[in-house]
């Protein structure tokens, strides 16, 4: 396949039987050739997948037709690159993992703003804009004047919470991330603690550069995606940034000509984070990569993104 309809996908439901669904979704995904990954667990779906633009659509149809998941949306990119390897369906705890599994989000979530609208809140000055994705996903880009909690983790939001916004209570939050779903948990997690003026980018990041034309777009970088691209650019094509495949962490150019950068095996984020017999084990995993590719095939291993 030369062009790829990349789609990202939730929706949070009291989902009991989410067991029974994985190999189910296998099969559709498998019938219309797509590769991703799809997160199944009691709160619901998420997902992430590519293939054709009618065999994701043959996905979600499929997914729709559960009147739990009727009213889900989907945010749409191109790409000309493979952004998957493969196809993967997992079953978890959370579709996105807060550490809190009281919080319901499919029972109230904060107030949506439709992406046309989110920049007359940005304007606002009596509100509190956070960034909740973590922090490496923020120095690539963000909103002016958005708080970063400098998390590593979304495991890390309860925690910047109670100890930065306790006198915030009374104050007009406003939240973002990259598609919408951490922007969900959070602001049911605030509702439930006390705050109540919470607001939320429906759909977020990749839907507001979708539908706000960049002479009005106040979003500046590019945006971090979890797949193969790295990060998509304002008009969500791929962006300039490469990937650390030791840590994940996006690279930009002159992180790859640091003497501290070795493709596969450390960057300098993450060179003083792992030692010499992890990095060993990275450097022979890369071997397999180059060895893969010399033979015109693809090294589709744990911890390997190449």
């Amino acid at each position: 396949m030369s062009d790829y309809s990349v789609a990202a996908f939730y929706q949070f439901a009291d989902y009991p039987e989410y067991r029974q669904a994985q190999d189910i979704l296998y099969d559709v995904c498998h019938k219309n050739q797509l590769i991703g990954t799809i997160l199944l667990a009691p709160e619901g779906v998420n997902g992430t997948v590519a293939g054709s633009r009618e065999g994701v659509e043959n996905l979600l149809a499929h997914l729709r037709a559960d009147a739990r998941f009727a009213g889900m949306t989907a945010k749409w990119s191109q790409t000309d690159e493979v952004p998957f390897l493969r196809m993967k369906i997992r079953l978890k705890k959370e579709i996105v993992t807060l550490g809190d599994q009281g919080v319901q989000p499919h029972v109230a979530t904060g107030q949506h703003v439709d992406p046309q609208r989110w920049n007359d809140l940005l304007d606002d000055p009596d509100v509190v804009l956070i960034d909740t994705r973590n922090h490496y996903e923020v120095d690539v880009g963000t909103f002016p004047n958005a708080i970063d909690p400098r998390t590593d983790s979304f495991r890390d939001f309860p925690a910047y919470v109670q100890e930065n916004l306790a006198d915030a209570k009374d104050k007009k939050i406003a939240m973002f991330c990259t598609g919408g779903i951490r922007c969900e948990k959070a602001s049911a997690y605030m509702l439930e603690h006390g705050f109540e003026n919470v607001y939320q980018l429906q759909g977020g990041i990749l839907e507001y550069l979708e539908q706000v034309p960049a002479a009005r777009s106040k979003w500046r970088g590019e945006c971090f995606v979890f797949d193969r691209r790295v990060t998509v650019d304002q008009e969500l094509h791929k962006g300039s940034y490469s990937q650390c495949h030791a840590c994940r962490r996006p690279l930009t150019a002159a992180d790859t000509k640091s003497s501290d950068y070795e493709k596969g095996v450390s960057c300098p984020h993450c060179i003083n984070e792992t030692d010499a017999q992890r990095r060993r084990s990275f450097r022979e995993r890369q071997k397999q990569v180059e060895l893969a590719r010399r033979h015109g095939k693809q090294h589709i291993g744990p911890a390997s993104m190449d």
